[in-house]
């Protein structure tokens, strides 16, 4: 009897054993395939950090962005995202900059999601405005824009999009905004999913014009962009007696399997050409590493 019973015991034991055996070894492909890895590369005194579910690529984006911005490390800043391989980096990306006409998608995305809550759609002049202010940066249409909208509506899209570093312009100076990478990734980032911000009819006009931006302007974030991604882009410059010429690039890409948004800000030029190619050495390198099939 005593036999049988101490039987019964081991036998319940090593099943005991062996569903949490079965049990950890269902659990940890899962634990591994979202975890990701992570890669840091150091540059002057900050760090490029990057994070990717696809082997490799988080350690080459890393390298590659350092070099490319090698010598810029005190006066640019980075944030990008690819949702078709997880991955994210940043570099000083809650640094703040004037923002120059970058801000200019914010304020597309304010009065959007003015006229949603005013159950309205864009005016036959409020698609003028916005077309020129996006396809060709122009100013006055800007202006026109940024009044009507008011610091009011401007500081409510923020706070919806969660750009909580986001600092609107002084005394309507709307390019004197002070923008972060992280903060302008979030708003690449309502533009391209389903949220409850922007609408789909919003965010599809909004990339639409981007998409439209005259040929002189698609600088910047565009360089080395694969021919089968649709390209929409932002860019901002602005000379000023401290830092020099800031030159900015935002840009999405989409259609074609890709997936992914990123931002280059920039400050301390010398010229706007010396910006223009610190943007789109740190671009080249992400739409290279993004798209290459292994990121060996």
């Amino acid at each position: 009897m005593h036999a049988l019973r101490r039987a019964r015991r081991g036998l319940a034991a090593t099943a005991a054993v062996g569903t949490a055996l079965a049990a950890l070894c269902a659990a940890t492909p899962a634990q591994a395939s979202t975890a990701g890895a992570t890669a840091t590369a150091t540059v002057g005194g900050s760090q490029v950090k990057c994070t990717s579910q696809r082997p490799g690529l988080a350690a080459r984006l890393s390298k590659d962005l350092a070099g490319a911005l090698h010598g810029r490390d005190r006066a640019a800043a980075l944030a990008l995202y690819d949702r078709t391989s997880a991955t994210s980096c940043s570099f000083r990306a809650d640094t703040a900059f004037d923002s120059a006409s970058v801000v200019k998608v914010t304020i597309l995305g304010a009065l959007l999601r003015q006229t949603m809550e005013q159950h309205r759609a864009l005016t036959a002049r409020e698609v003028e405005l916005t077309t020129a202010m996006i396809t060709k940066s122009d100013n006055d249409a800007t202006n026109t824009l940024w009044h009507q909208i008011g610091h009011t509506g401007i500081q409510h899209f923020l706070t919806l999009a969660g750009m909580r570093d986001t600092v609107p312009g002084p005394k309507g100076y709307w390019g004197h905004t002070q923008v972060t990478a992280a903060d302008q990734v979030k708003l690449l980032r309502l533009l391209t999913s389903d949220n409850s911000v922007l609408d789909g009819h919003a965010r599809t006009y909004a990339l639409r014009l981007m998409n439209r931006v005259v040929p002189e302007q698609r600088w910047g974030t565009p360089a080395g962009a694969p021919t089968t991604a649709t390209v929409q882009v932002k860019n901002g410059w602005l000379p000023r007696d401290t830092h020099g010429w800031r030159v900015h690039s935002v840009g999405v890409f989409t259609g074609g399997g890709h997936d992914y948004g990123m931002v280059v800000l920039s400050q301390d030029n010398r010229t706007m050409d010396d910006g223009v190619a610190t943007v789109e050495g740190a671009a080249r390198a992400v739409n290279r590493d993004l798209n290459t099939s292994t990121a060996a």
